[in-house]
């Protein structure tokens, strides 16, 4: 049972802490007015529905690569500032820090660009097999597609949770972040549209994803 005292500092650190949550600065990037700079009116949630007639591996498939497309661009116009020294690690604000993942199965945490090489080339790795993601006509997709399409939005999110909480500075220097903001927002609307995030993934972009929302484009 806790004595008086340590009750009442248990209490004090806990109101301590809540008050140091609730006095932190917003990040720049859930800020007016860069929250809601996009390139689009209305909601992505039309554009992002299985078409008629259209299998529904296919249609993962074909956003997961240009997902992939879009994400590999904006990192590239950043990737000379994303380095092992100004990152050491994979974050996504305080206390995110991603760890890499290895063929043996080993964890370990990396430098973000280490981190993010190894991601890219991972997926491309995917995307680039025909027995994961068939080109020929009539060619069945495997049984596991949608896991791995899953896991392959789990780490392009952890992209663009570093590149907005590390990086969001540089993406305003060069008037990226309706461009971000946009592509943001669709990849999300698309994630919800076939449940491919957990929302425990999602966290270090809450506050975004709730803007956004608030914004009706998903």
């Amino acid at each position: 049972m806790l004595s008086t005292m340590s009750f009442f500092s248990l209490r004090s650190k806990i109101k301590s802490a809540r008050k140091s949550s609730a006095s932190a600065p917003k990040p720049l990037f859930v800020t007016p007015p860069y929250v809601t700079a996009v390139l689009v009116k209305g909601s992505f949630a039309p554009m992002v529905q299985l078409p008629p007639h259209i299998d529904r591996d296919e249609w993962l498939a074909a956003n997961v690569f240009d997902f992939f497309q879009f994400i590999s661009l904006f990192y590239g116009t950043i990737a000379e500032y994303c380095t092992p020294k100004e990152c050491p690690t994979m974050s996504a604000g305080p206390g995110v820090d991603y760890a890499w993942v290895d063929g043996q199965r080993r964890s370990n945490k990396v430098p973000a660009p280490q981190y993010i090489d190894s991601t890219t080339t991972w997926i491309q790795g995917l995307l680039d097999d025909p027995d994961v993601f068939p080109t020929k006509s009539g060619q069945p997709f495997p049984k596991d597609h949608l896991a791995t399409v899953k896991l392959i939005f789990k780490h392009l999110f952890r992209i663009f949770a570093h590149m907005y909480h590390a990086h969001y500075d540089k993406v305003l220097h060069l008037a990226e972040e309706a461009h971000l903001n946009t592509v943001f927002a669709h990849f999300m609307c698309f994630a919800k549209e076939f449940d491919l995030l957990d929302k425990k993934e999602t966290e270090p972009l809450r506050d975004l994803i709730a803007e956004l929302e608030g914004m009706n484009l998903c």
